[in-house]
């Protein structure tokens, strides 16, 4: 299990990289408005300045400042995921638990 060390700054801005569990799926490009979905309804519930962000087909960048006083990214990332995830299995994608297993 990968040991992250996380640096928490309130207000801060940080820089991401977030990649499919399957890299051989191209999910994000091909579904971008249930990404751009995702992503609204996450900035919905927990507001940020989004300063970049570059989708790639199977991983992408985001650079992003939190409000003062807020350090929760993580959270946002769960929002915006797990409604991804959701909205993909709701297209019929083969969505699979554990890849790193078959």
């Amino acid at each position: 299990m990968v040991m992250y060390r996380r640096n928490r700054v309130e207000g801060g801005t940080y820089f991401f990289t977030v990649a499919l569990q399957d890299r051989k799926r191209a999910y994000l490009v091909d579904h971008i408005d249930d990404l751009r979905k995702s992503v609204r309804y996450a900035l919905r519930k927990q507001p940020l300045h989004i300063d970049a962000w570059v989708v790639l087909p199977e991983h992408m960048h985001a650079l992003w400042t939190l409000p003062p006083g807020d350090d929760d990214y993580s959270g946002r990332w769960k929002n915006i995921k797990g409604r991804f995830s959701h909205l993909l299995v709701a297209a019929g994608e083969p969505i699979r638990k554990n890849a790193r297993n078959e």
